[in-house]
Formats: structure tokens, C-alpha cells, sequence
């Protein structure tokens, strides 16, 4: 295996355990997102389906991973789900915390950056 298919493996892994966190203690981790919001249990449940979003997906990827298979398709989806925060994110700006749009913006961002870096840096 290759250093960069490893390297991309240990994106894969830290997704998971964003996404069992998100699952775990959602408002915990969406607060700085989403403000006082996220301790209501009507936001928990988007947050929730997000962690699992990102358990299922970058799990189904370090699958791929391990077998040799091909792992562009599969990071190339995070980067979506990354962009679709994102948008949603600036579309409901006005509605957030000061400086959560920002942060939110550098952090996925930065996100969808290091999964193009690696997909850029795999051989297949």
C-alpha cells in the first residue's frame, strides 16, 4: 500500500470519528456551528444523520481502501458533502452565531481541501 493511499486512510479514519461524535454529542459538537440551537433536539437530528453520513460513507471508503480499489469517487463525495455544508452554511448565515459562518466556512473548507489533496496525491 502507498503512502499516499495510507495517508488517505487516516482522513477516511478521522471522518469516522467526527461523524461518531457528531452522533455521540451533537450539540457539543454543533454549537460553535449553530449557537444555542444545537442543544435542541430538533437540530440534534440533522446533526446526527450528518455524523452518520460520515461514518457510512468514508467507512464504505476505507473499504474500498483496503481492497486496492479505486478511492477518487469516494473522496470526491466527501468534497460534495463538505460543499453542500457549505452552501447550506452561507445560505443561513444571517441566522447564525457571529463568526460561525466564517469558522464554518474555514474549517469545511479546509476539509474539502484535504481530501482534494489527497485524492490528487493517489495513483487510482
Amino acid at each position: 500500500m502507498t503512502g499516499a493511499r495510507k495517508g488517505a486512510i487516516v482522513v477516511l479514519a478521522l471522518r469516522i470519528v467526527y461523524g461518531a461524535g457528531l452522533i455521540a454529542a451533537p450539540s457539543r459538537l454543533g454549537r460553535r456551528w449553530l449557537g444555542p440551537a444545537a442543544n435542541a433536539a430538533p437540530t440534534q437530528v440533522p446533526l446526527r444523520a450528518l455524523g452518520a453520513r460520515e461514518i457510512i460513507l468514508h467507512s464504505g471508503a476505507i473499504i474500498f481502501a483496503v481492497r486496492g480499489a479505486p478511492l477518487r469517487p469516494w473522496l470526491a463525495g466527501s468534497i460534495v458533502g463538505d460543499l453542500s455544508d457549505l452552501a447550506a452554511t452561507v445560505a443561513g448565515r444571517g441566522e447564525l452565531p457571529t463568526g460561525s459562518a466564517t469558522a464554518t466556512l474555514v474549517v469545511g473548507g479546509s476539509s474539502a481541501l484535504i481530501s482534494a489533496a489527497a485524492a490528487a496525491a493517489l495513483e487510482n
